[in-house]
């Protein structure tokens, strides 16, 4: 281990340490939404008690507010790698998502391309969208690539020449499967859509990338990128973001309408041309809890002083590594891929023993927590930077205690 890489996890501990939920527990599962460092909390206090001592509601709140939401949207929109006028603040991933799907202008006979290892949130607004527009649905298949990188880009780009079609409006795509860990090529997928006649929109559910591995490569190539910041991020739950293309600002319509997506929130003009903003807030819609926004913005800069988004993905890599090995070498255990994930995600399977769901209670009992998930049966572990070996160890006993 290099001396960088020692200060790295020297970080990694100190801020593990002031984070409560870490103190009691075993924790995994920060692929459903990680600690809150008591830092964060207090920023998100003094907020708070700063909102109430200018305002709640006087001419001196407005100043202090806008800079809550402006340094927030500058702050998420450099992660992203775009400008800050393509970023729009939501209260989470479905939100970001749906909101400017929904405005996209299509057609009756238009298709959507949804890949199997798609979250139900995002897939049951793209069934309804496209029962209301009388639009058809296709499946990408990618559930089954379980290899290498390299072999799993190829087998994403062959699957889409196989199922785009020629009235392929729009693709959805994990930027990474919630499910079996993968990382999908979004850039080079956008790059094939580009060449599609239709040049179909690209919309990617970056709820598991977000605050886990760099995300600007795929979120600059996107359409929609939608993010959290409760997971990996360890930011407070209710805040998120998504990141716009120009295309998607030019052609897309608002859809839920607030006061927010106003170019000038005392509009009461009945027959206005255009009301809207022209930028990525004609997605934002009215009053949200401003003093999340500081709160996320403190995790970010203490996740930033462990390490850059590539030096933690590193880190996390060696954790989840090592836990593969050790499923993969236990024998009672299967883990979904055939060579150590790429990020944090490991999911694996106990061919005998209990239900998955009886032995995620009989874990948590222990005080040790992971999930299962549903599509494919699997169990799921995640590996953040702030995980430690000692904690891989005392999950592999555990599964040992309890298979037969």
């Amino acid at each position: 281990m290099t001396l960088n890489q020692r200060m790295s996890r020297d970080q990694a501990t100190e801020i593990r340490l002031q984070c409560p939920a870490l103190a009691n527990k075993t924790y995994f599962n920060y692929g459903g939404q990680g600690p809150l460092p008591t830092p964060s909390l207090e920023a998100i206090t003094n907020s708070w008690k700063r909102i109430q001592e200018l305002g709640p509601f006087t001419a001196e709140i407005w100043p202090f507010i806008a800079a809550e939401v402006n340094s927030t949207r500058r702050r998420l929109a450099m992660e992203c790698g775009i400008p800050p006028h393509r970023l729009a603040l939501t209260e989470n991933v479905t939100s970001g998502c749906v909101l400017p799907l929904w405005g996209l202008p299509f057609r009756s006979g238009d298709r959507l391309l949804i890949s199997d290892c798609e979250h139900p949130g995002v897939v049951a607004a793209c069934v309804e969208l496209a029962r209301r527009h009388d639009l058809g649905l296709d499946s990408l298949p990618v559930k089954q690539l379980r290899a290498d990188q390299q072999q799993t880009d190829q087998g994403v780009l062959d699957a889409l020449e196989q199922c785009l079609r020629p009235r392929t409006q729009l693709v959805v795509l994990s930027h990474l499967l919630w499910n079996t860990g993968q990382i999908m090529p979004v850039a080079a997928v956008a790059q094939r859509l580009k060449q599609h006649t239709q040049q179909p929109f690209l919309l990617v559910d970056a709820a598991q990338s977000f605050g886990q591995i760099p995300v600007d490569e795929a979120a600059t190539a996107s359409d929609i990128y939608g993010f959290t910041g409760h997971k990996w991020a360890c930011g407070p739950e209710g805040l998120g973001g998504v990141a716009l293309s120009e295309r998607v600002l030019a052609e897309a319509s608002p859809t839920l309408i607030g006061w927010r997506s106003l170019q000038d929130e005392r509009f009461a003009d009945l027959t206005p041309e255009d009301p809207f903003h022209h930028d990525s807030r004609r997605f934002e819609v009215a009053t949200s809890c401003v003093p999340l926004m500081a709160g996320l913005r403190r995790s970010m800069e203490l996740l930033a002083e462990i390490g850059s988004a590539a030096e933690r993905l590193e880190s996390i890599r060696h954790l989840s590594g090592r836990l593969w090995q050790q499923l993969n070498n236990k024998g009672s255990s299967l883990p979904l891929l055939t060579v150590p994930p790429p990020a944090g995600l490991v999911s694996f399977q106990l061919p005998s023993g209990p239900e998955p769901s009886d032995l995620v209670k009989q874990l948590g009992n222990q005080g040790l927590w992971i999930r299962d998930l549903a599509d494919p049966p699997c169990l799921r572990a995640c590996t953040h930077v702030l995980s430690q070996d000692a904690e891989l160890d005392a999950l592999v006993q555990a599964l040992e205690g309890i298979s037969p």
